[in-house]
């Protein structure tokens, strides 16, 4: 046991804890879109409750909501120590990919990136994670009404702005963190490089701009999707 808390004390084992809890939260950005797109939907909210109620729910989710937890902090904090190991030895690239001048801009700006990310994400869960589970939201037939809380909050000028904003924040941080990781796990090799990097590009740009395009719409909403 001693060699395994030995290889995650090392510089090694903290990349490779760094991308294979990447590689997690990259896999839970696309589940958590697929739920939130429901929003969209123009039958006042009922699709998006129903998915919001088995999510808090269901006991096997419930787990991995809090396994979901644990990891953001892991990667935040290995970020961090990784972050103070590069600072003191300058001298080597360290979680670098040098592909493009935008995910040589992105590497050298993770830990701003991060920061940034990680204070939406106490916001985001004080917002609609702990009234949803410790607050007191009006119920529909479906269960507790979390769409209309999210409604109002999308209609606030200055929070869909830093929503969007933080989404940019998003997609500059898995520009150069979706390549990282693979590159961390042994999987640059020149037959898959073109193939991770343009998945790699796509994921970046699309899913953060989808999770933007929520709030946006749903700000400039006249009424019609209401019932």
């Amino acid at each position: 046991m001693k060699w395994f808390v030995d290889f995650l004390s090392s510089t090694l084992g903290r990349k490779l804890l760094m991308a294979l809890t990447g590689i997690f939260l990259i896999l839970f950005l696309l589940i958590h879109l697929l739920g939130n797109l429901q929003l969209l939907k123009c039958d006042g909210g009922e699709s998006f409750n129903r998915y919001a109620n088995f999510m808090s729910h269901n006991p096997l989710i419930q787990i991995i909501s809090k396994v979901n937890f644990a990891i953001i902090i892991a990667h935040a904090l290995v970020a961090l120590f990784l972050t103070l190991y590069n600072r003191r030895a300058r001298g080597t690239d360290g979680y670098i990919v040098k592909n493009t001048k935008s995910s040589a801009w992105a590497s050298r700006n993770m830990g701003i990136l991060g920061t940034i990310l990680l204070v939406f994400i106490v916001i985001h869960l004080k917002d609609f994670w702990a009234v949803m589970h410790y607050g007191d939201l009006p119920t529909t037939a479906d269960g507790e009404d979390l769409y209309s809380l999210v409604a109002a909050w999308f209609k606030v000028e200055w929070y869909v702005g830093l929503y969007v904003v933080c989404m940019g924040a998003v997609a500059f941080h898995l520009w150069h963190g979706f390549a990282s990781a693979f590159q961390t796990l042994g999987m640059n090799h020149l037959k898959y490089n073109c193939l991770i990097n343009f998945v790699g590009k796509a994921f970046s740009i699309a899913v953060p701009a989808l999770y933007a395009l929520i709030p946006v719409m749903m700000y400039f909403q006249n009424g019609c999707c209401h019932k």
